[in-house]
């Protein structure tokens, strides 16, 4: 099976996107791992498929998958990205600023600035109200809010507070974010019981009340260059903790976003994306059937 791709990324957080708007593909885990191989496939930390909206309320639904083949509810890079493609393919009308993306993790308003030739220069996303139950999490602590709640691990105990942006984090706070155990204790956490779904893992330092730095070891996937949902809830848990007011900069390590918590409780997410290629792939004959 032959797909037409596009390869983009958002402050290194990258996506092979792949329009679907006839709805006739049914990508198999397998299919979406082997496309995400960085050595035999496409590469990527996840895949985007790109297909109508269900309803009036949304011009197009992100259909998303992380590099392992779960399926995802949302994601904040990906959104832009997919955002940038909807534009700069002219799949809306040249005099729009906005539109709205439908994903599992509810619909997502999207507002943007172009460059001179029409292109999306800088999107920023309304990532919704955070969540904090901690069963709709969905998580195993009790309790009406997941905050520096101790969780054992095999390198030590960890204080996590836990937050939703459509996906589930646990956010650590640690003085030095070079020096974090994220490929230990990143995996330990996503996969631990107390998260029956997985959660994704941010290690942030706080730099100063506008800044923090992170890494992030994202659900499916592994650490990532960038995390939007992640770069969300760590200046949500930021504020919870005093440490900023209602907007920083989390500095991470493909570059940085601006986050806001605005008073109507909504957290908006401003950032970049970029197209890098596009071509066309065929799926190796042992996985067609698994891709279809």
């Amino acid at each position: 099976m032959e797909l037409t791709f596009t390869k983009m990324h958002g402050l290194g957080n990258d996506f092979v996107v792949i329009e679907d708007l006839e709805c006739t593909l049914d990508l198999s885990p397998e299919a979406v791992q082997w496309l995400c191989d960085r050595n035999f496939g496409v590469g990527g930390d996840g895949v985007i498929l790109m297909r109508p909206a269900t309803g009036p309320s949304a011009d197009y639904y992100m259909h998303y998958c992380n590099a392992d083949g779960s399926l995802a509810e949302m994601c904040g890079n990906g959104a832009r990205c997919f955002a940038k493609y909807v534009v700069d393919h002219d799949l809306i009308s040249g005099d729009r600023e906005s539109l709205v993306i439908e994903t599992l993790g509810g619909l997502k308003p999207v507002t943007f600035t172009r460059d001179h030739d029409g292109s999306l220069h800088t999107a920023t996303v309304d990532m919704g109200i955070p969540e904090f139950d901690p069963a709709k999490l969905p998580s195993t602590f009790e309790g009406t809010q997941v905050y520096q709640c101790p969780i054992k691990t095999p390198y030590g105990t960890f204080k996590i507070t836990g937050v939703s942006m459509g996906n589930p984090h646990a956010v650590i706070w640690v003085d030095d974010v070079d020096d974090a155990p994220v490929e230990t204790v990143g995996p330990f956490i996503e996969q631990s019981d107390t998260f029956p779904e997985g959660t994704n893992v941010e290690f942030a330092q706080l730099v100063d009340d506008e800044t923090i730095r992170a890494r992030v070891w994202e659900r499916g996937v592994g650490e990532t260059l960038a995390c939007g949902t992640g770069a969300c809830a760590i200046l949500v848990t930021g504020m919870l903790a005093c440490f900023t007011g209602r907007h920083a900069s989390i500095e991470l390590p493909g570059g940085a976003l601006f986050i806001r918590w605005h008073e109507d409780d909504h957290v908006y997410m401003t950032g970049s994306a970029a197209e890098v290629f596009s071509g066309t792939i065929v799926i190796p004959e042992d996985d067609d059937d698994a891709c279809m």
